[in-house]
């Protein structure tokens, strides 16, 4: 494609996804900064409709861009654009007060929709890579205890255990100090390896109760599925409905459903990633735009991926530096935390 064709898209898709009109060769010589004539633009326009660049949604309306040209748009982007000074601070206190992964998680879902203005979603951090820090047994009643699993990443995870017998706070302090001793610094992964044998020296109704604790504390430490992965923003896409050719409600519902979400978040990398139209894999999801990046600890494996969903007339340039900038607030909180 030469220059002049595309800065005449580029001229095209920014109008488009500013003013939602097609767009017309006079609008675009009378807008845009391309310095040539309505005659030149048009036939430009006709060689970029004829590549399937661009397209007129009516007879004898202007352009839009299509899914191959948001496409070529995207991956000549020389800018993506930085967040305000404004935004960023609000970013900044809007993290600052988060004090484990699930409160982190829940305000980075919540602050992605606001910026953007598109449908969030954001990946728990994997509990596979992460370490246990402490381990608090707290004696609710004799025979009842609240076990508190605390990571490296400031993920916190509490069950309640009950016995079927009452155990003394002497007991309860010995076992604390045992599953701190065996656990503190190791991988969630080895922790049923390096809590087997710990009954071992006890007998009795003691040995049972370290059965029951180990065995719950074991499935603490199993990821859990059906808290990867969370939402927020609906709403934004229901403003944009009548953008969609078809009803948004098959949208609607295949983002209810976590295994969906999880796929839209699978192919996340380390830089900012873009599907457009056709290129979502999700059947109901192809009249969509989903931009994503993976998230994590500076040099290590990454914990996780976030991203946002919403139609393909959409502000690539704003909403790709949204992901970004969050991605790496995520990952800092991440860091800071270990």
């Amino acid at each position: 494609m030469q220059g002049r064709q595309l800065e005449i898209l580029r001229a095209i898709v920014e109008e488009y996804i500013s003013t939602e009109e097609p767009i017309g060769s006079k609008v675009l010589a009378a807008r845009s900064n391309l310095d040539v004539s309505p005659a030149t633009i048009r036939n430009e326009m006709a060689v970029l409709e004829e590549a399937g660049f661009i397209t007129a949604p009516h007879t004898s309306s202007g352009r839009i861009p299509t899914d191959k040209g948001y496409r070529l748009f995207v991956d000549k982007l020389a800018d993506v654009k930085p967040l305000s000074q404004a935004e960023r601070r609000a970013i900044e206190t809007f993290l600052d007060g988060a004090t484990t992964v699930d409160d982190v998680v829940t305000r980075t879902v919540r602050l992605l929709a606001q910026v953007t203005k598109q449908v969030a979603v954001v990946q728990y951090p994997s509990m596979s890579r992460s370490k246990v820090r402490h381990i608090e047994l707290v004696n609710i009643q004799p025979s009842r205890l609240m076990m508190i699993l605390i990571t490296d990443n400031a993920r916190v995870e509490q069950r309640t255990i009950e016995l079927p017998f009452d155990v003394s706070e002497g007991f309860l302090s010995s076992l604390h100090i045992a599953l701190n001793k065996s656990l503190q610094g190791s991988t969630l992964a080895s922790v049923t390896e390096r809590i087997e044998g710990l009954s071992h020296s006890f007998s009795g109704n003691e040995r049972t109760a370290i059965q029951i604790v180990t065995t719950i504390l074991a499935e603490m430490a199993v990821e859990r599925a059906e808290e990867k992965v969370v939402l927020a923003g609906t709403a934004n896409l229901a403003l944009h409905s009548h953008e969609f050719s078809s009803s948004i409600h098959p949208i609607l519902e295949a983002l209810e459903e976590q295994v969906v979400l999880l796929r839209l978040l699978s192919d996340a990398g380390g830089d900012v990633t873009v599907k457009i139209g056709e290129e979502q894999s999700e059947k109901s999801l192809k009249q969509t735009s989903l931009v994503t990046m993976k998230y994590g600890v500076d040099g290590e494996a990454p914990a996780g991926a976030l991203g946002i969903l919403g139609p393909r007339r959409m502000d690539y340039a704003s909403s790709m530096g949204a992901v970004s900038s969050v991605a790496r607030y995520i990952g800092h909180f991440l860091s800071e935390a270990e």
